[in-house]
């Protein structure tokens, strides 16, 4: 066996123990959270607001807050993230204003999300006089992120044959019916993916939200989007670090545990989607 064999062997082996290893570390902390947080786990936690100081009752509010701030941050996020991918791909000829771009996004991505928090309390809950509301914890996290949508967007974008353009083109369509007919239906898997997987990482940050959206406790919903909201995040903050009785040690790991399965199911639509989509394609 000579040398270049040997080391082969040896790369893949090392390749699958780094994937065991993520495997087991993956596993150990699921298993973990999932043994602390079935003692509470019922419909009743799933359906019911929090009561006696969020030592009994369930997390129906903090539920309800995740998926609005969620929703609320690709809303706004989706159409400026897409419509930025599109220029940069399509549109944009200068090299020196792309390059500024780029580098822009890059240092969006790498800014720490509690930046992100200290922001929206600096402009919109201060500024903008928005206060700690839904909205301005949707917009931050929109910008949070941001990012991850132009990113994947611009991959997927790229990922559509030049021979499909070039063929629009040849038969009279504009530039903008060729990227709004053939390039964006094209890349709509790589774009739901990055939406998708934005989508859990918004559900899971609670720096940006912390103070700009959530509130410690509520007994009723949202009702405008000038309302303080629960979060998962924020909600595990809370019962950890404010009494630390039993009873809410019990109820944080229950919502961990919910905000885990959340994401997981989350990242996981997305896999699926794409890989349906693309067994769906004829390129």
């Amino acid at each position: 066996m000579n040398y270049r064999k040997i080391t082969q062997i040896l790369g893949f082996l090392f390749i699958r123990f780094c994937v065991l290893f993520v495997l087991i570390f993956l596993g150990t902390i699921i298993l973990y959270i999932a043994g602390k947080g079935m003692k509470v786990m019922s419909f009743g936690f799933l359906t019911q607001f929090p009561t006696d100081g969020m030592t009994k009752g369930g997390i129906f509010p903090a539920i309800m807050g995740t998926f609005l701030l969620s929703v609320g941050a690709v809303i706004f996020a989706v159409p400026l993230g897409i419509l930025t991918a599109i220029w940069l791909t399509e549109y944009a000829r200068n090299r020196k204003a792309v390059r500024a771009v780029r580098v822009a996004i890059d240092a969006l991505s790498g800014v720490p999300s509690i930046v992100f928090g200290l922001f929206g309390l600096a402009v919109f809950v201060k500024f903008m006089q928005f206060g700690v509301s839904l909205l301005s914890g949707s917009l931050v996290l929109s910008i949070l992120i941001l990012p991850t949508i132009i990113r994947t967007s611009e991959e997927a974008i790229l990922t559509v044959p030049l021979t499909f353009k070039e063929a629009s083109l040849a038969l009279g369509a504009t530039k903008w019916q060729t990227v709004y007919k053939i390039v964006l239906p094209n890349s709509l898997p790589g774009i739901l993916t990055g939406v998708i997987l934005s989508i859990g990482r918004a559900a899971g940050e609670t720096a940006p939200i912390l103070m700009t959206a959530a509130t410690f406790y509520t007994t009723k919903l949202p009702t405008s989007l000038l309302s303080e909201v629960m979060a998962l995040p924020y909600h595990i903050y809370a019962l950890m670090t404010e009494g630390n009785k039993p009873e809410q040690v019990n109820i944080a790991y229950g919502t961990a545990l919910v905000l885990l399965l959340l994401v997981l199911l989350i990242n996981t639509s997305a896999i699926v989607i794409r890989t349906k989509i693309r067994k769906e394609r004829k390129w």
